[in-house]
């Protein structure tokens, strides 16, 4: 029933999705891209692919399989009978290295090094508005590539950053989608993120053809399998 119910939602956002982002839009001021290209990421010494020690359950939908792509690149995989839909990537970056969420959080009360309890009602009252910050930069930066690469030919518009468990940290859902002026989607990225007192984790994937890691080839794919990476996220094994 699950199953049944996530599918008919995927298709009713394939549906609304180009409909609401027009009235989204002006809500939003022309919001760094989604992956911090200004931000080093921790090293990955040959110590395999981060998703084999975080991933928790992995629902998916009918005949889908949900595992920790081969190989050290932080990818997850998402397959039904053999053939790859998509994949989904994780980036951790260490906040000792990322002056700019530093400014954010202390502009919240956080101060880099202070002793945080992340299940705290206090501690997650104010990483919150750290966190939405953050991904107000990330639409900023974003926008304005895109803005550089298609003019006016491609609408964008963000959604609404959403709080949503991480694993036992307080994260956010955030994305954005890109219509063509003549109708359909040309992209659409889908993020989590979250912090837990010394890294960031960012979690993305998309349907967007410039994309070569963290995206699924087909929009209908992404639309039905949101709703499983929200459930995939709040159970990994973080912090």
């Amino acid at each position: 029933m699950l199953r049944l119910y996530h599918l008919l939602l995927g298709s009713i956002l394939l549906v609304l999705i180009p409909l609401g982002a027009k009235f989204l839009l002006p809500q939003f001021s022309p919001p760094k891209v989604l992956k911090p290209s200004a931000v080093t990421k921790l090293p990955n010494p040959n110590q395999g692919n981060i998703w084999q020690k975080i991933l928790g359950n992995a629902p998916a939908s009918t005949n889908w399989e949900v595992a920790a792509c081969k190989g050290n690149a932080p990818l997850l995989c998402v397959s039904s009978k053999g053939e790859l839909l998509g994949t989904v990537e994780i980036n951790v970056y260490p906040l000792a290295k990322n002056e700019d969420f530093q400014k954010k959080l202390v502009a919240v009360g956080i101060p880099p090094g202070s002793q945080v309890d992340y299940q705290s009602s206090k501690y997650q009252t104010q990483v919150l508005p750290a966190l939405k910050a953050w991904v107000a930069d990330q639409y900023a930066a974003f926008v304005k590539d895109r803005q550089g690469k298609y003019g006016k030919q491609i609408l964008f518009s963000a959604y609404p950053p959403q709080p949503l468990p991480i694993g036992k940290l307080q994260g956010i859902r955030y994305g954005f989608v890109g219509l063509k002026q003549q109708g359909g989607v040309q992209e659409q990225h889908i993020g989590h993120v979250a912090f837990d007192g010394t890294k960031l984790y960012v979690i993305t994937t998309a349907f967007d053809p410039g994309t070569q890691t963290g995206k699924f080839e087909k929009l209908e794919n992404l639309a039905i399998f949101q709703p499983y990476l929200d459930a995939i996220a709040s159970d990994l094994r973080l912090p």
